[in-house]
């Protein structure tokens, strides 16, 4: 890469550090943590979210300094639009909506209570009606007991978060700048597919956001790659949005590595999913695009798959799936970051 995109990305890391940073500090004075629901994770109570205030301030702060970019201008007004929507989500999960019983299998065989199997010895939240009416049948039978409570936090209702998810894609075809999609001229068809874009790549960073550095590794490693594609084909100018996103990402990933220190909560899932989305989508590297955010987009299908019931998985996404398996936190994390740089490389070989 040229020695500016290097300057760029050096200096939107160096930013990122030092907001995320203080968005820590503020968000430890005012005692705003997360309250896992994964009983696995309850040694991660308390651990400040909403972090991804500290991406936004940086990504802001280098579209102020790089303003003559207009793509960069325009991804990050996408941005700011995805992190709104997500930080509603995020304050709104402050609230605490129901209490759900934690229940350990107490058998000596697979208990099945709601969508999951249990073997002997594990734990699972009684969330579905159909899980809490099967829990106090096999509460009597003596095949369960209660070990715990899972605070549930209040949250915008599924097919509303969808419908105000449209407004970043929205913004973005009202913006004017879009000619053509994946090197086509769709006319008013491009609407309804830059739309369904932003949504679907919200969601899918949305989903990996579940495991202390997934979420920002694999942005970081796909926008990076993005930023490559574009400089090999002489795209250095409309290169730098990406290196701005993917220096972000890294500038957080110091604090957000396993163990973390902060999480990026919706604020920052949102911000990094429509952004990304939107970069890809101006600067029409829609191919590449998607092919290096083949590892979260692969996850949504899974477990659309599973909510459809055409598969089973014991515990829903697939990375948590991995983690009832017996596999770290960190080497699954690893394991999707190193898929994602293969994946990205193949690309990189193939298309550019």
């Amino acid at each position: 890469m040229s020695l500016k995109l290097i300057e760029i990305l050096i200096a939107t890391i160096i930013l990122s550090m030092i907001f995320t940073f203080f968005v820590r500090k503020i968000l430890r004075d005012a005692q705003i943590g997360d309250k896992p629901i994964v009983t696995e994770h309850k040694h991660k109570t308390g651990t400040p979210t909403m972090g991804g205030l500290g991406m936004l301030l940086a990504i802001i702060s280098m579209a102020i300094l790089l303003k003559d970019n207009i793509n960069l201008i325009l991804t990050t007004l996408i941005i700011m639009a995805s992190a709104l929507i997500g930080l509603l989500d995020d304050l709104l999960g402050l609230r605490t909506k129901e209490v759900q019983k934690v229940v350990r299998n107490i058998s000596k065989r697979p208990v099945e209570i709601g969508q999951l199997i249990l073997k002997p010895g594990e734990e699972a939240r009684v969330a579905t009606p159909k899980a809490k009416a099967e829990f106090k049948r096999l509460q009597e039978k003596g095949l369960v007991s209660v070990v715990g409570e899972a605070p549930i936090k209040y949250e915008i209702r599924e097919r509303d978060k969808i419908i105000v998810q449209c407004l970043p894609g929205v913004l973005l075809v009202l913006s004017g700048a879009l000619t053509t999609l994946g090197g086509f001229q769709l006319g008013v068809f491009m609407i309804p597919l830059v739309i369904f874009g932003v949504i679907g790549a919200i969601n899918a960073v949305n989903l990996i956001d579940g495991m202390d550095g997934m979420a920002a590794g694999i942005i970081a490693i796909a926008s990076l790659s993005c930023a490559i594609f574009l400089y090999l084909n002489s795209r250095s100018v409309e290169a730098m949005t990406f290196i701005v996103l993917a220096g972000s990402s890294l500038g957080f990933l110091v604090f957000n590595r396993y163990p973390a220190s902060i999480f990026m909560g919706d604020t920052g899932s949102f911000a990094l999913g429509g952004g990304y989305a939107a970069a890809v989508i101006l600067t029409d590297t829609v191919y590449f695009g998607v092919l290096a955010l083949a590892v979260p987009i692969v996850s949504v299908i899974i477990s659309l798959l599973h909510r459809a019931h055409i598969i089973r998985l014991p515990v829903e996404p697939l990375h948590h799936t991995l983690h009832h398996k017996g596999l770290s936190e960190k080497g699954i994390v690893f394991l999707y970051w190193l898929i994602t740089l293969i994946v990205c490389v193949i690309g990189l070989y193939f298309l550019s």
